[in-house]
């Protein structure tokens, strides 16, 4: 497609989008420009796409070089408590993980619990879950794959794992066109569907289907950015009862008062 490589281009000279994974780019300006009349109103199209997807939920003026400072001097303390007040500061900066941190330790013992041990963790559309590891309560020794669309997102999250000595890895990249295809013992979806599927309507059924892990966790928020209900506990439920109709899977809930999230066991 000739305009393709000029609108790639042009949104990574936004600073905005200037750190976002090429692929994420090129998959979303594709689709935009067999949509529209013109190049211009499919640059404009893709980067209200990527704010959609990604920008509205990350502060805009993270200093991930300060954060790795933090990091380092909390790590070299050897204080737990220190690491986790530096993890729950950084993870204020991103509205998902901002939303989950009054329920934060609830969440993972809740939806977690009775699992086997955990020995590979597979998050995509991660944003900054991955500082939540202090509450995981994973198996010693754990491999942690991570997955977003930002550059220099993925860059803090791996000097984060080295930092802390966890067997990890963040990539940037479009989970819908490559998702990971290997083994895990839990792979987490949290809050993404509802973003994934504003890129490909059909992104949760493929990624349900095609993740190779044993369980599966997905959760949806309660409200909108906004703070407003919309009725989205409801819609959101409906609709997951939907994507996992017919399928020979185990499925629990859990309601908690900024998330919904169900644990799937695909066997």
């Amino acid at each position: 497609m000739d305009e393709l490589e000029p609108l790639i281009a042009a949104v990574h000279k936004s600073a905005k989008y200037a750190r976002v994974s090429t692929e994420v780019i090129r998959n979303v300006g594709a689709r935009e420009l067999a949509a529209r009349h013109s190049l211009k109103e499919a640059i404009k199209a893709t980067k209200k796409k990527l704010h959609q997807v990604g920008g509205a939920y990350l502060d805009e003026s993270i200093e991930y070089s300060r954060w790795e400072l933090a990091l380092q001097t909390a790590a070299d303390s050897g204080d737990p408590e220190q690491l986790r007040c530096v993890c729950l500061q950084m993870m204020q900066c991103h509205a998902s993980t901002r939303e989950r941190l009054p329920i934060l330790g609830e969440f993972y013992a809740r939806v977690l619990q009775g699992l086997p041990p955990v020995h590979t963790v597979l998050d995509l559309a991660c944003g900054l879950n991955p500082l939540a590891l202090p509450w995981m309560g994973l198996a010693a020794g754990v491999r942690y794959y991570a997955y977003d669309m930002y550059l220099d997102m993925a860059g803090f999250l791996n000097r984060f794992f080295e930092r802390l000595g966890i067997q990890g890895e963040a990539v940037a990249c479009d989970v819908i066109q490559a998702p990971p295809t290997q083994h895990a013992d839990l792979a987490m979806l949290l809050k993404a569907l509802p973003c994934l599927e504003q890129l490909d309507r059909l992104a949760s059924a493929r990624l349900l289907d095609g993740l190779q892990a044993q369980y599966l966790l997905v959760s949806f928020p309660v409200r909108s950015l906004g703070g407003r209900d919309k009725r989205m506990t409801e819609n959101y439920e409906v609709h997951f009862r939907e994507l996992v109709s017919g399928r020979p899977w185990q499925v629990q809930r859990f309601a908690f008062s900024t998330e919904l999230a169900f644990l799937v066991r695909k066997g």
